[in-house]
């Protein structure tokens, strides 16, 4: 049982990295603000290979800012 929540919640995640990588490239915003966002999406992806319900709030959270327009600054 628990096997199946945790694949349920993978494919949770993988589509929610999908729909914010998909987010960040179509941003009007400068290269290094997109280049800043997409790093946080790799951490994320690369944490969920380790700790999938870390990734999957540090996800929520990046798509709460994402839609309240709160952005990293750009190098």
């Amino acid at each position: 049982m628990e096997r199946d929540s945790q694949l349920e919640l993978y494919g949770v995640v993988a589509d929610q990295l999908k729909e914010a990588h998909t987010r960040v490239r179509e941003l009007q915003v400068p290269e290094g603000v997109r280049m800043a966002l997409s790093r946080k999406l790799l951490v994320i992806t690369g944490a969920a290979k380790h700790d999938l319900a870390d990734a999957a709030t540090r996800l929520d959270r990046l798509m709460k800012d994402l839609d309240e327009g709160r952005f990293p600054e750009g190098d």
